[in-house]
């Protein structure tokens, strides 16, 4: 049976067989078919201050592992460049630096700090030298509030993926997010990396699972609102508890909003609470092992840890418990599919179609 293929009608559909979670072959065919076609996040531009700024990036390490490097000019501008010198290959900067030009440590090739070649020891003799293969290749930046993010390929335009979610938040204040590196955590997990996102993507499993969260979200008005490339889960409080302050140009006026829910395909989730914002990176390792990062983003303190943004790492704790359970579960030889709730699953379904669309 081919796992991907998929009923685009939730109501007749089955999920996915557990070939796609089992088989390497689907792991390793995501790699190209659909990490390099996404957008990935790269830092904040505040580690970067000031001009002549170098931060070393690595693309979702121990599965894609592609080098990059993060670099202000002299004017201010940042650029987005491969981090693999044009000569022989080595990596060009370790680790955060100032400098007025990237130099190779290893034959002494220079570029300025917007990746053009700018000299090379050795090398009267070579015709045809220096010509555009000699720059670093330079990826585009796509910023949001301060988060920067790119793409491998720029085969798919960031704002497809990106423009509903900055449409309905464009009233949060992102650039004054600060990021709390002491509060940002990294969690190591026993699951296929897809099966940590179809958790995320339905609250049906919020009254089972989390019995705080469940305190302070109303489930009975949690709604799911599909877009091309992500999603939205819209968390509604309970009569107390820690709402957003909604302008009356938000299209969600009028209602007690306690987070918003992004998922951006396939592996950015984008959790949006009155003090700020957690950003969840899930980052494949082997097709048992998955890592996630949370990195922490504030701009009211005076709210922080409080409502359905409260003690993050407890839920974290029961998610990662349930989808181990269903990581050891799959292999059993009595399951091969299920089959979706058409009320509470549509983000699962959703994530589905885009795994078969990409991936074929």
């Amino acid at each position: 049976m081919n796992p991907l293929q998929h009923d685009p009608n939730i109501a007749s559909a089955k999920t996915l067989t557990k070939d796609f979670y089992t088989d390497p072959r689907y792991f390793e065919l995501s790699k190209e078919s659909i990490f390099s076609r996404s957008w990935h996040f790269i830092g904040d531009s505040n580690e970067l201050q000031g001009a002549n700024n170098l931060k070393p990036v690595l693309i979702l390490d121990e599965f894609m592992n592609e080098h990059l490097l993060l670099s202000k000019d002299k004017s201010g501008e940042l650029h987005c460049l491969s981090n693999v010198c044009t000569h022989r290959g080595a990596l060009l900067i370790d680790k955060p630096c100032t400098a007025n030009d990237i130099r190779c440590p290893y034959h002494g090739r220079r570029f300025h700090l917007n990746g053009k070649f700018l000299s090379m020891p050795e090398f009267k003799e070579v015709e045809n030298f220096p010509s555009p293969a000699d720059d670093l290749a330079e990826l585009p930046i796509f910023e949001i509030g301060t988060l920067l993010f790119t793409s491998l390929t720029q085969e798919i335009p960031a704002n497809t993926f990106f423009a509903e979610m900055l449409s309905r938040i464009n009233w949060m204040p992102l650039q004054q997010m600060k990021y709390k590196p002491d509060l940002s955590k990294s969690y190591s997990i026993d699951a296929h990396w897809a099966l940590y996102c179809e958790n995320y993507l339905e609250g049906f499993h919020i009254p089972f699972v989390h019995p705080s969260l469940n305190q302070v979200i109303d489930f009975g008005n949690y709604s799911t609102e599909l877009f091309q490339f992500s999603n939205l889960q819209l968390g509604i409080a309970k009569q107390g508890q820690l709402v957003f302050d909604l302008p009356e140009s938000s299209l969600d006026f009028g209602k007690s909003v306690g987070a918003y829910y992004f998922w951006v395909f396939p592996n950015l989730m984008f959790n949006f609470y009155p003090w700020g914002l957690s950003l969840n990176v899930v980052k494949p390792i082997t097709p048992q092992k998955t890592k996630v990062e949370f990195h922490t983003f504030i701009w009211d303190e005076s709210l922080f840890d409080q409502g359905a943004g409260s003690d993050l790492n407890r839920v974290e704790m029961e998610d990662e418990a349930v989808v181990e359970s269903v990581q050891r579960g799959i292999r059993s030889r009595f399951y091969t599919h299920g089959r979706y709730s058409v009320k509470h699953e549509t983000g699962t379904h959703h994530f589905h179609q885009l795994l078969k669309q990409f991936l074929s």
